[in-house]
């Protein structure tokens, strides 16, 4: 019998709910279920074909979230892509771009936008959490604008699926996403090949692959969507490879967190930064 591994999360607060989504969003394959539990805050469930990634997930948990309760266990596979056909969206971002998965890419709704295609069948982001779809939001915004332009050259900085290195490549620029986790670089580059976006190249590791691609250059346009923790200790060699009339924005931040990070990039010469909001997470967007 075919069987896979079930992650359980109990956290007791509604903060401690919001970071870990953050959390999930980055790290957990396959989505999440959640729900709440009256008087008892609110439980999340995870599933992956691999012991490992499961273990991977669940450290990552508590080490940031203190009161989380984490339970482990095999159980029977079941057709988890029958599951997401049931119940995937569309997300719409922006004015210009919609996240679909493969049987809904011709949904004759979204003729007039950039589509996204996101097989959720091992996603990792779908554009469903708020930190990914306040990235295609700005993203789009900036490309209305002109302050983003085909030709320029980006760095997606934890890509997880892909799909904000592909609604830049699908916009003219090329460039690097990378991942420290490999799962997730193959998730990136399937999604890659679904959208027909070879502008980038997709890799495993962090910023110092960045520098290496760059050989001594400097990007255009940076994303980072990741933790808040992360992204002030990359402040510096983020700050290092961002062209002086780039782009940055920065997501996976949750509101009183924001201040903290933005401090970040400041110490490193970048003047304050525009904030633009989703519930109780944040981006941070310097144009």
């Amino acid at each position: 019998m075919a069987s896979c591994f079930r992650l359980d999360i109990s956290v007791p607060t509604g903060n401690d709910a919001e970071l870990l989504n953050g959390i999930l969003a980055l790290h957990a394959p396959r989505g999440w279920e959640e729900r709440e539990v009256a008087g008892a805050g609110a439980c999340f469930r995870i599933y992956s074909e691999h012991a490992g990634h499961a273990l991977k997930v669940r450290n990552a948990v508590q080490e940031i979230v203190s009161g989380a309760v984490c339970s482990l266990a095999e159980v029977e596979k079941q057709d988890w892509l029958s599951a997401w056909r049931e119940y995937f969206t569309p997300v719409v971002c922006g004015a210009r771009f919609v996240v679909l998965p493969p049987w809904l890419k011709r949904h004759r709704d979204f003729s007039d936008r950039t589509r996204i295609i996101i097989d959720p069948k091992s996603a990792f982001g779908t554009g469903h959490h708020a930190t990914t779809a306040l990235c295609l939001r700005v993203l789009s915004d900036l490309l209305d604008l002109g302050r983003i332009q085909p030709g320029q050259k980006f760095l997606d900085l934890g890509t997880g699926s892909g799909v904000l290195a592909i609604a830049c490549s699908m916009s003219g620029l090329a460039g690097l996403a990378l991942d420290i986790d490999q799962l997730a670089v193959d998730n990136a580059l399937e999604n890659r090949r679904l959208n027909n976006a070879d502008n980038f190249e997709a890799l495993n590791g962090s910023l110092e692959r960045a520098a290496e691609y760059a050989a001594g250059g400097r990007y255009d346009v940076i994303l980072a969507n990741i933790l808040a923790g992360p992204l002030m200790d990359f402040a510096p060699a983020i700050a290092g490879i961002l062209a002086g009339d780039g782009c940055l924005i920065l997501s996976g931040i949750l509101g009183n967190q924001a201040e903290k990070v933005e401090a970040a990039y400041r110490a490193e010469g970048l003047s304050g930064a525009r904030r633009v909001c989703d519930g109780d997470w944040v981006a941070l967007v310097w144009s």
